[in-house]
């Protein structure tokens, strides 16, 4: 076995992909918040493609944080040289490389010298990756929130920021005040146009601060949407061993993730980007239609096993895949509710999207889990699953389906599972969300008055009526016996 570093890569080679290129050649061009898995499997992998053909070396990444967990991130991959070993794996694949295009990561607490590299003319492009409920929406209106603490707080000492906003904010600001261009901001998080979303965080912060610094946000800086797409799990001692005895590379943190990627983004970047059209990126002028169709029918999928997943002690995705039953629940509701919503996508089948999208749950190489797909439903329901349900009821289409996936998720949030087994907490509101499943075993209205979730729509007699109906059978028969009925109906 041999430990993840510069000094190895030689060694490494043998067993592994390794950087093409000198790392002491690159310069950096891009500084990116939150450094996390996904992130060294998506954007770190497409620039490191791109270093290995002999272009842009000067669009290095520089990693920071702004969470206090970061600097684990940080000490784990400055002892391994900020090397990643990413493993990919398909059911046909299980090959291993290196990628080295982050070649530095600034400590989550000195700001002043995060401050100082969003500053430089060098820094580009900022992007980031901070989850879906990082971005300080309201949940009730899915529209900036002014009132987030962390908002407050840069309100009150925009020349002291702490959120990933207050920061971008300062160094747009030191650049306006030196007459340096902006630089563009661009978000790579699974998030409905998460662009204009960036935007509205940025701008909005500073609407509390000087509202003309704001209308010159909206007027001067870019912020391209996106649609990013790989499967990429946590990494547990099973991923470590994995890297461990098959590759033999020692690395503290190595990335798993299948095959596929994507990404499908706006070519918005005054100030120039890199050329990842060279490594697959697909540059396009509206990414809405790309961007519908994945958020549907991927994370609306995900979210559709996840929970019958949860109730049966599923532990893999793959393996929820395998469970008949599980299977034609996703198969049903995707072809008769979900895919039927999708507007027309460029050059795509939306079958044959969706067929990929099967193969690609069915993985059994990824150890993608269970418990991953259940988490944050409280952020991840009003965008993956509301939005469809709105739209077949404004069409009068029937949502059987969907709101027996909601209510599997209020049944899951009960916190125990079919056996009996109790369900860890597994979502930031995981108490109120406790509260609400327990009340609504009795009445079911109560899980659908959750406005910040539901909006409008747990007004609707149609939806009230089909979600009732699906938990009470829940709790009544089961969820086998009540998934059964749905299939077969």
């Amino acid at each position: 076995m041999t430990k993840l570093s510069l000094a190895n890569l030689g060694e490494i080679s043998a067993r592994a992909s390794v950087p093409r290129y000198r790392r002491d050649e690159l310069s950096p061009g891009i500084v990116h918040i939150g450094v996390g898995n996904f992130h060294r499997a998506h954007l770190a992998v497409y620039l490191d493609e791109l270093f290995n053909r002999g272009e842009g070396h000067d669009w290095a990444i520089i990693g920071a944080g702004v969470m206090p967990g970061d600097e684990v991130m940080r000490q784990t991959l400055k002892e391994q040289d900020y090397l990643t070993t990413v493993v990919e794996q398909d059911n046909e694949l299980s090959a291993a490389r290196v990628t080295g295009a982050m070649i530095d990561f600034i400590p989550p607490g000195d700001r002043a010298r995060l401050l100082a590299r969003l500053a430089d003319p060098s820094t580009r492009i900022v992007s980031l990756t901070v989850t879906e409920g990082g971005y300080m929406i309201d949940p009730a209106t899915q529209m900036f929130d002014p009132q987030h603490l962390a908002i407050q707080h840069d309100a009150a000492e925009p020349l002291n920021p702490t959120s990933a906003f207050g920061l971008i904010l300062r160094g747009l600001a030191m650049r306006r005040e030196k007459g340096i261009a902006p630089f563009t901001v661009m978000s790579c998080d699974n998030v409905p146009h998460n662009g204009a979303v960036t935007c509205n965080a940025v701008a909005g912060l500073a609407e509390l601060i000087d509202p003309e610094l704001a209308s010159w946000v909206r007027a001067n800086v870019a912020f391209p949407n996106a649609m990013v797409d790989r499967i990429t799990p946590a990494t547990s001692d099973r991923e470590r061993r994995i890297t461990s005895d098959v590759f033999g590379i020692e690395d503290a943190w190595p990335v798993f993730c299948e095959e596929f990627k994507q990404w499908v983004i706006e070519d918005k970047f005054p100030q120039g980007r890199p050329a990842l059209e060279k490594a697959g990126v697909q540059f396009v002028p509206d990414v809405s239609p790309y961007e519908n169709m994945k958020i549907r029918i991927l994370n609306g999928g995900h979210a559709i096993i996840a929970y019958p997943g949860g109730l049966l002690d599923v532990h893999f995705v793959h393996e929820a895949m395998e469970h008949p039953l599980i299977r034609a629940f996703l198969d049903k509701v995707e072809n008769g509710e979900v895919i039927p919503t999708v507007a027309p996508v460029p050059d795509t089948d939306l079958h044959d999207y969706y067929k990929l999208i099967v193969r690609r749950f069915a993985n059994p190489k990824i150890g993608d889990t269970i418990r991953r797909l259940c988490l944050d439903g409280s952020n991840r329901q009003p965008k993956f699953i509301v939005p469809t349900v709105r739209d077949r009821l404004a069409a009068g289409k029937g949502v059987e389906g969907l709101a027996l996936e909601s209510a599997l998720w209020c049944r899951y949030c009960f916190g125990t599972s079919e056996s009996g087994k109790e369900i860890a907490p597994n979502d930031p509101n995981w108490d109120r969300l406790q509260e609400r499943a327990r009340a609504a075993k009795d009445d079911p209205s109560a899980w659908l008055a959750m406005e910040e979730v539901y909006g409008d729509l747990g007004h609707s007699p149609a939806f009230r009526a089909s979600f009732g109906d699906a938990l009470r059978s829940l709790w009544q028969e089961g969820t086998v016996r009540t998934m059964t009925r749905y299939i077969g109906s």
